[in-house]
């Protein structure tokens, strides 16, 4: 199968593989694991923060972030397509009794604050409501279209959280794929978040792992609530150490899963029943069919013929690239959609 559901499916590197065998370990909750500390420093310096901590998902990451910043009782502002808000199940409100409030997410992934103001009561004295204490934004933005959010905005978003005295927390899954499309360091995105989460088993294609960096005092909060949550780890350095090899190797990989992500996009704007839906940043690709056509028949019928895509919202196809996808396989996945676009029509065809 040709595996364009998501980069989470990328695997690891035989550098990487090797590289666990080679790994020092130690217990991870007694911090004793010298591998995990060389990654976790290693990612603080590169974020531009003192610290961070491994983390065995980003899901528990973003929750663990969101729980260290928010008392019980106080609200979460994400955006309404959000990953935090959609795929996360409901964490905070569940383990912290955190209220989410769902800010319209508008279709290059800002968060308007316009918008992210109607949160805030009038009176903020009246005990009649719940007050905000975190704003969390996700760059790139996932759902509309893998959108890097510009620094200009992420700076006047800073400046406004500072105002309303509440923090700024950055799910940034794939910020390195941001800061390798915009041709900067990622410390110059993550500067304008109190906290960051990123992913390492994603396009940096390390097997399991997330990071969270921020101020010593506040990933000491995380590391209370990671063990909590039952994510601590003992000898964690055979995680660790992939992704140490991740991001030490990480700019060639995500240039070329972004110039692959450019060549598919091409490939199919020229196919007349399709429409891409977004400007190709990174190492992913929007597309739509012709009302004419069933989405849940063409993904079907791609399936069938080997190539594994997904529909993220109704009618909406993502492809996403990563290091395990040949060039080759670019132009397999071509012929493939080609084949099943005659077979997915609403009526007719091998599903009549």
């Amino acid at each position: 199968m040709i595996e364009l559901r998501s980069d989470t499916f990328s695997l690891p590197s035989v550098d990487m593989l090797n590289s666990i065998s080679k790994a020092i370990l130690g217990d991870d909750v007694y911090g004793l694991d010298l591998t995990v500390k060389e990654l976790e420093k290693k990612a603080a310096n590169m974020l531009g923060k003192e610290a961070a901590i491994l983390m065995p998902s980003g899901t528990m990451a973003n929750l663990a972030s969101i729980l260290a910043h928010c008392p019980r009782g106080s609200k979460v502002l994400v955006g309404d397509k959000s990953d935090i808000y959609i795929y996360e199940a409901g964490g905070a409100s569940v383990c912290g009794g955190v209220i989410y409030e769902p800010i319209k997410t508008e279709a290059d992934g800002i968060l308007k604050i316009s918008n992210v103001e109607k949160a805030f009561p009038i009176d903020i004295h009246d005990p009649q409501f719940a007050l905000p204490s975190l704003l969390c934004i996700e760059n790139p933005s996932n759902r509309t279209g893998g959108n890097i959010l510009p620094l200009g905005y992420l700076e006047e978003l800073f400046y406004y959280t500072r105002e309303k005295e509440i923090a700024l927390h950055m799910d940034g899954a794939r910020i390195f794929n941001a800061a390798i499309a915009l041709q900067i360091p990622a410390d110059r995105i993550a500067m304008y978040a109190d906290s960051v989460q990123f992913c390492l088993s994603k396009g940096l294609s390390a097997p399991i792992g997330s990071i969270v960096a921020g101020t010593e005092q506040f990933i000491n909060k995380v590391r209370r609530i990671r063990k909590m949550l039952g994510g601590g780890m003992r000898q964690a350095g055979i995680i660790a150490a992939p992704g140490i090899v991740a991001l030490d190797n990480m700019a060639q990989t995500l240039k070329k899963d972004h110039t692959k992500a450019k060549n598919l996009a091409r490939y199919l704007s020229l196919i007349d029943e399709i429409e891409i839906n977004a400007s190709i940043e990174i190492n992913m690709v929007f597309f739509t069919l012709k009302p004419e056509y069933s989405t849940d028949k063409f993904i079907t019928t791609c399936a069938m013929f080997g190539l594994n895509i997904d529909e993220l919202e109704p009618g909406v196809i993502r492809a996403v690239l990563h290091r395990n996808i040949s060039d080759e396989d670019i132009l397999d996945t071509i012929e493939i959609i080609k084949r099943a676009i005659p077979l997915s029509k609403q009526e007719g065809g091998i599903y009549r």
